[in-house]
C-alpha cells in the first residue's frame, strides 16, 4: 500500500513495489480528517482490511502485510 498527500487529501494506493505505475487507488481523506496519527492508522488499517476482503475473496488467500517501507526516492513529493 503507498499512501500519497494530494493537495488537501491523503490517498491510499495498492501499488507494485518500487512504482506506483498502474497503481489501483483504494481510497482517500481529508488531511484535517486525519490530522492525530491514531487517525492515519485507522485510516491505514481500514483500507488494508477493505483490500485484503476483496483479495481473499477473489483468489481465496488473504494478503499479509509487512512493515513501513519509504517509497524510492523518484517517487517521493517534493
Amino acid at each position: 500500500m503507498a499512501l500519497r498527500q494530494e493537495g488537501d487529501k491523503w490517498t491510499a494506493y495498492y501499488a507494485r513495489d518500487n512504482t506506483m505505475y498502474g497503481a489501483l487507488e483504494l481510497g482517500s481523506i481529508r488531511l484535517s480528517f486525519v490530522d492525530r496519527p491514531d487517525r492515519k492508522q485507522q485510516f491505514m488499517d481500514l483500507m488494508r482490511e477493505c483490500f485484503a476482503d476483496h483479495v481473499q475473496l477473489e483468489v481465496g488467500v488473504r494478503p499479509e502485510w509487512g512493515g513501513p517501507v519509504k517509497a524510492p526516492e523518484h517517487e517521493r513529493g517534493k
